[in-house]
């Protein structure tokens, strides 16, 4: 299980880093536009994917069942929706370059042409 992940975004979004506080803002869904006003699609791994589960403890600091939990009370409470799920990274990698405002997570490699990296501080 690889410890080294990386945040990626649709190559038109104007965001080259951002804090771990602000990166699970997103991820969990709280926040849905990035600073220019334009909607964030946020896309994921299934739960039980091992990268997953990595990332949601190493890059934001919640487990994943926390994670899972704070959707499912968005959706059944009719306050937010959850995250876009994709099958795999090549998935991942693919929607994100494909979807204005996309975030997701990729392992830490280099094929990941046509989205953009983000550092998180």
């Amino acid at each position: 299980m690889s410890s080294a992940q990386q945040i990626i975004v649709n190559p038109d979004v104007g965001v080259v880093a951002i804090d771990r506080n602000r990166a699970r803002l997103i991820f969990t869904m709280r926040v849905n536009q990035w600073g220019d006003k334009q909607p964030v699609t946020v896309f994921v791994l299934p739960d039980d994917a091992s990268l997953h589960q990595v990332f949601a403890k190493s890059a934001l600091g919640v487990y994943p069942y926390q994670l899972r939990r704070t959707w499912d009370r968005q959706v059944f409470s009719g306050t937010g929706q959850a995250p876009v799920q994709v099958a795999n990274e090549q998935e991942m990698i693919e929607r994100v370059r494909q979807t204005t405002g996309a975030i997701g997570y990729i392992s830490d490699r280099p094929d990941a042409t046509g989205v953009k990296t983000v550092k998180v501080e």
